[in-house]
């Protein structure tokens, strides 16, 4: 059996604008349980961005940063990587492991943004594999 993205994504996607402090991106990913969050495109930001925990610890905290100060587009990832629904996991965990990322925003046949994937997720996907009888994902 192959599994594919759509299989195991999380279908919400969370935006937040660029121009709010990290700080409330950080009350918003601690409301909804997340790990990341898209910041939405604006005139001065035209394309779409991440911020992840990794960024908060890495550009925020380890860097002794006020982050009711700095804004989340002075963090942000962008552009997004993104991936297709119905790319396979094993593709998708291959772009994870050559880019060393954790997140993946997931659009569809439109490219529009539908989801997100994370590292976590395959957590989920390996239990799955192994219950299956199956040893790799092909």
């Amino acid at each position: 059996m192959q599994f594919t993205v759509r299989d195991w994504m999380m279908d919400l996607v969370v935006f937040v604008d660029p121009d709010i402090p990290v700080t409330d991106a950080l009350a918003t990913m601690r409301r909804r349980y997340i790990h990341s969050v898209i910041v939405n495109k604006t005139d001065k930001n035209p394309e779409y961005g991440i911020v992840t925990t990794t960024d908060i610890c890495d550009k925020v905290v380890a860097l002794d940063q006020d982050p009711g100060k700095t804004k989340v587009r002075e963090i942000m990832t962008s552009p997004l990587i993104m991936i297709n629904a119905d790319m396979t996991v094993a593709e998708c965990a291959r772009i994870m492991k050559e880019r060393k990322i954790h997140h993946l925003p997931v659009v569809d046949e439109h490219n529009v943004l539908i989801g997100m994937i994370s590292a976590t997720d395959f957590l989920v996907v390996a239990e799955a594999m192994g219950r299956s009888g199956e040893r790799a994902l092909r």
